[in-house]
């Protein structure tokens, strides 16, 4: 029996990407597989359905829950709102309830300048981050309201510093904490926790990127103080499961930064 067996996670953004050495290589399988060996019942959406159903399968097998994927993608010009109501209903219909929404998902054109940015690659930072986040808390408020749940939310040192070719990114970033906050201001007398983490994860992108670009990555990517960067499940991933624990909840509001290891900095 784990902390949340019986209870329904829904993650955005949680296709299955591993480490050359094995590992989880993205932040929302390192997240989907904290809460499997938790026993959660577990919602995944993502763009890439192959990604998905590598991630069911794995999960499943691995460690004996249930997982739905459902293909989602918030983008402009699209019924975002239905999209993410049509998740929350999926997970429902399949679980009977929602505890948990984990706001993974995020897309951008980093490494591109404020100046050279196109409306295009601006408008994929906001909706794939900020609307997604704001699409799938109305469409999961009705049934965290129910179970007293935990929403976690993404942020990023991006928007805390202002990194260099990622303005949108930052923009997108920045918006999810100041939605988060209000929505842990209102939601507080529903019993609905509203945190966000802003981590700083080893990936299989960042991997790709060290193996292809190996002078680029030694400029722009700064290795943190304590000399690793943060495991996706080991640390981001069982934080999350942390902050949602029945019996142990961060404050409402509260941000939370991961930098390779130095724990939690509320």
């Amino acid at each position: 029996m784990g902390f949340f067996t019986g209870k329904t996670v829904i993650i955005t953004g949680a296709g299955r990407a591993v480490l050359s050495d094995g590992r989880c290589g993205s932040i929302g399988y390192g997240i989907a597989t904290a809460y499997a060996k938790e026993g959660a019942n577990i919602v995944i959406t993502g763009r890439n359905v192959k990604k998905l159903e590598d991630a069911k399968a794995e999960l499943e097998s691995k460690y004996g829950v249930k997982v739905l994927i459902m293909q989602a993608d918030i983008r402009a010009g699209a019924d975002n709102l239905a999209i993410a109501e049509s998740v929350a209903q999926a997970a429902v219909t399949a679980f009977g309830g929602i505890q948990v929404l984990v706001n993974n998902a995020q897309a951008s054109a980093s490494g591109v300048t404020l100046a050279d940015h196109s409306m295009e690659q601006f408008d994929l930072a906001l909706y794939s981050g900020l609307y997604s986040t704001f699409c799938y808390m109305k469409a999961c408020y009705p049934y965290l309201k129910e179970s007293k749940g935990s929403v976690i939310n993404f942020a990023s040192g991006a928007g805390l510093f202002g990194n260099y070719g990622q303005s949108s990114y930052a923009a997108a970033k920045e918006g999810i904490r100041g939605l988060s906050r209000a929505a842990a201001t209102e939601w507080g007398k529903d019993g609905i926790n509203v945190n966000v983490i802003c981590p700083l994860a080893w990936t299989a992108q960042l991997e790709q990127f060290e193996k292809a670009y190996p002078d680029a990555f030694k400029a722009n990517v700064k290795m943190p103080p304590m000399g690793h960067y943060g495991d996706s499940e080991l640390e981001i991933g069982r934080v999350c499961v942390q902050i949602a624990a029945p019996d142990f909840k961060y404050m409402s509001g509260e941000t939370i930064t991961l930098e390779g290891g130095m724990g939690l900095r509320p």
